[in-house]
């Protein structure tokens, strides 16, 4: 045993199998790390660099993981009656009311700052509960409007991509927390397949010493290892039973964890009010929702001017009337815009909604449930395991030379 352990010969051959593994390890958490990072293109393009492929396709991988998930999940309406246009607009009179005074004072100075200024403060009182009063109303008929019509309204879909493909670092996320499991084995699992393909090529070796064996079984190794572990995620895709054992794929056995994992990130950090709000506001059919707003808004001045509308419209003129409701319009825009930055509601409405969307998605079909994760190996899935087949070659005849002392030629 001792004189086994002092023979150099026999330290080469054991290398074999440990230096696959090591090719299998790294070829595998190289592939990994290519295809999220970097962030944006490193050297100079277009070949010569490279950006992650994640990244550098952001926008078509948004609209892939939006097709796959949130498209067969919920439409518009459910997600919209989910957050409550009830709730919200209670939310936005709760935080309107404790500043009426503040507002009406502000537009007020800004039109017409000497009528205000001059008027009696008993009349200003009178106009700050007029306006108080009739608030919550407006306000309900306004949320209501927008709930009949939001799928009109809000492109969902285009929101999230747009979200999605401008945050290239949360794009990333989403598939690595929802992979977080499987890219820990794609790497790992190198280390096992590539002993067990070296203990082959060991073998090989020393039957027949030739010097293209190590090179080609380290390309083997790079390729083949990167193979089995995509396979061994993504398959079997129905569960089967062999004995007492019940096989799956990975990926597909953790739909329930998984499911959670990404509709809490959706939900909390781009399905938001707000976010939701903005994109209506600001999306394609944003003049038709503003024009909508200012509709509902633009009567609380005739309501707050009542019985002396006529001198109102005398002292303001028609222009300067009609220049106030459209100043109250504004407002009004902006307060929707504001009035959801409050992180304690905007994650109690992400619950309502998160709730509907991890019961939805953990009843979705496997083939359909694949589509979450799967294309982010798809997308030049041959390049990485190229990539590893080549560097895994490399290894190969470094090992050749290096190790048992041989020439290519």
């Amino acid at each position: 045993m001792t004189s086994l352990l002092n023979n150099p010969e026999f330290w080469q051959y054991l290398s074999i199998p440990v230096i696959a593994a090591l090719i299998g390890w790294s070829t595998n958490w190289l592939a990994i790390k290519m295809t999220f990072y970097p962030l944006e293109f490193v050297g100079k393009p277009p070949l010569l660099g490279w950006q992650g492929i994640i990244p550098s396709k952001a926008r078509k991988m948004a609209a892939i993981s939006v097709d796959a998930t949130i498209s067969k999940i919920g439409t518009v309406q459910e997600i919209f009656e989910h957050i409550d246009p009830k709730v919200l607009g209670a939310h936005i009179i709760h935080t309107v009311d404790p500043r009426i005074e503040e507002y009406v004072d502000e537009l007020m100075l800004k039109e017409h700052p000497t009528f205000w200024e001059n008027l009696p403060a008993s009349a200003r009182r009178m106009v700050y509960e007029r306006v108080r009063k009739a608030t919550p109303q407006l306000v309900d008929n306004l949320v209501q409007d927008v709930s009949d019509n939001i799928e009109d309204l809000l492109d969902i879909k285009g929101m999230v991509i747009d979200r999605l493909a401008k945050d290239k670092q949360l794009l990333n996320r989403i598939f690595l927390e929802c992979g977080d499991v499987e890219f820990r084995f794609i790497i790992n699992s190198g280390l096992y397949f590539g002993f067990l393909f070296g203990l082959i090529q060991m073998g090989v070796w020393y039957l027949y010493p030739a010097p293209w064996v190590l090179p080609v079984f380290g390309l083997l190794v790079g390729w083949a290892t990167n193979w089995i572990a995509l396979n061994v995620i993504f398959r079997p895709l129905h569960e089967h039973k062999v004995g007492p054992f019940r096989i799956q794929g990975l990926f597909l056995k953790r739909q329930p964890a998984v499911a959670a994992s990404f509709c809490h990130i959706v939900t909390h950090e781009i399905l938001t009010v707000g976010n939701i709000i903005t994109a209506i506001l600001e999306g394609p059919k944003g003049d038709r929702a503003r024009n909508m707003v200012k509709k509902h808004i633009k009567p609380l001045v005739d309501e707050t001017a009542g019985m002396g509308k006529a001198l109102t419209q005398m002292a303001f003129g028609p222009a300067g009337f009609a220049t106030l409701k459209n100043q109250v319009g504004e407002k009004a825009i902006s307060i929707s815009q504001s009035s959801f930055n409050n992180p304690m509601f905007e994650q109690d409405r992400a619950r309502a909604v998160e709730s509907i969307m991890v019961e939805r998605m953990v009843a979705l079909s496997s083939e359909q449930f694949q589509d979450l994760l799967r294309p982010c190996f798809q997308e030049d899935e041959i390049k990485l395991i190229m990539v590893g087949a080549f560097l895994g070659m490399v290894a190969g005849i470094s090992q050749l030379i290096f190790v048992f002392g041989e020439t290519l030629l």
